[in-house]
């Protein structure tokens, strides 16, 4: 028997709901350029179910597909600023904590001869 992704079944609660306003917002960008299913999943060469899904939220929606309708709609530059590393505050904090320090200077050692 196959193993189950736990992330696809029941992702947590914050990545459910993020999953689901992002695909609203993609049907939402989609409806405004008044753009079929069909004419969106002909641009990115795919079916329209993948459209569908993807528009729902749902979390078996590969990332390719959130990020091809994203580029259909001409949106794709707006990622740029979330994935950009110079705003993750956090993650450079963690860094430095984990950077080595400067060794301890030896007393009683030198270097001179």
């Amino acid at each position: 028997m196959a193993a189950r992704n736990q992330l696809l079944m029941s992702p947590p609660h914050a990545v459910e709901i993020a999953l689901r306003r992002l695909g609203t917002d993609l049907r939402t960008a989609r409806t405004r350029r008044n753009l079929t299913v069909a004419e969106v999943a002909e641009k990115i060469g795919t079916g329209p179910r993948v459209i569908l899904d993807a528009e729902k939220g749902k979390p078996s929606s590969s990332a390719a597909a959130y990020v091809a309708l994203l580029w259909v709609y001409g949106l794709l530059d707006q990622m740029d600023t979330v994935a950009d590393p110079t705003h993750d505050e956090r993650g450079r904090s963690l860094a430095l904590a984990r950077e080595k320090k400067r060794p301890r200077q030896r007393k009683g050692l030198s270097d001179d001869f």
